[in-house]
C-alpha cells in the first residue's frame, strides 16, 4: 500500500508540476495555472509526510546502543542497583538511541537476591522482552555485548574495556564505540564521544 501511495503522489507531483510550468508558459493555458499549482503543492506535501517515517526507521537503525548492564548497574554507588541503569536508558533515548541491556547470569541475585530472566528484567527496566538479554550461567556476557553491538552497528555503554577480547572485536579501539559514563555530584553522565555515534552514516 505505501509503494503505490508512493508511486501515486510522485506521480502527481511531477506531473502538476509540469502541467504547471506549461500553464504559465502558454497563455491559452493560464486559467489552469492555480489549480495546477495547487495539485502539485498538495501532491509533494503527502509526498514528503509518506517518506518521513521511512526516514526515522533509518535513522533509529544507525543508532543502537547495547547497554553492558552488569557493568553500569555498579555506576551509582559501586552497589548494584536498578537506578542508574534506569537513568542510563533515558538519556539513551533522549539521545534518539535505541537501548537493549545484557546482563550476566548473576545479574537478578545481585539487585534483588534472586535469579531474575530477560521478562522480569526488561519489565523492570520498562523495556521491550526482546531488548533485554540474560546471558546462560557459567558464560560471559562480554562476547554477547560486543556481538550484539557488532550485528547492530552501534555503541556499548560501559566502563569495561574488553582487552581480553580486542583481538576478536578489533572495533573496540574504534573512538566512539565503547562509550563510558557515571556519576558527577549525583548527576549521571556520558561520554562526550557519544556524539560521535550519533552523526554516524554507516548501514546496518
Amino acid at each position: 500500500m505505501r509503494k503505490l501511495l508512493l508511486v501515486l503522489f510522485y506521480s502527481a507531483t511531477v506531473f502538476s508540476s509540469l502541467f504547471t510550468v506549461a500553464a504559465f508558459l502558454h497563455a491559452d493555458w493560464s486559467e489552469y495555472m492555480i489549480p495546477s499549482a495547487l495539485v502539485f503543492a498538495a501532491s509533494l506535501f503527502l509526498l514528503l509526510r509518506l517518506l518521513k517515517p521511512k526516514e526515522r526507521q533509518a535513522s533509529r537503525a544507525r543508532t543502537r546502543a547495547v547497554v553492558d548492564g552488569s557493568n553500569v548497574m555498579h555506576w551509582q554507588n559501586g552497589e548494584p542497583c536498578f537506578e542508574p541503569l534506569q537513568d542510563v536508558l533515558g538519556e539513551l533515548k533522549k539521545l534518539g538511541f535505541a537501548p537493549g541491556v545484557i546482563f550476566d547470569a548473576n545479574a537478578g541475585y545481585l539487585l534483588v537476591g534472586k535469579y531474575q530472566d530477560d521478562d522480569k528484567l526488561a519489565k523492570r527496566l520498562k523495556l521491550p522482552e526482546d531488548a533485554v538479554v540474560v546471558v546462560s550461567k557459567g558464560s560471559s556476557a562480554d562476547p554477547v555485548i560486543l556481538k550484539a553491538a557488532r550485528e547492530l552497528n552501534g555503541i556499548v555503554v560501559t566502563n569495561d574495556r574488553f582487552r581480553d577480547w580486542v583481538e576478536d572485536f578489533p572495533e573496540i579501539h574504534r573512538p566512539g564505540f565503547l562509550i563510558r559514563g557515571g556519576y558527577k555530584a549525583g548527576n549521571l553522565w556520558l561520554d562526550r564521544k557519544i556524539s560521535m555515534a550519533q552523526k554516524t552514516d554507516s548501514p546496518t
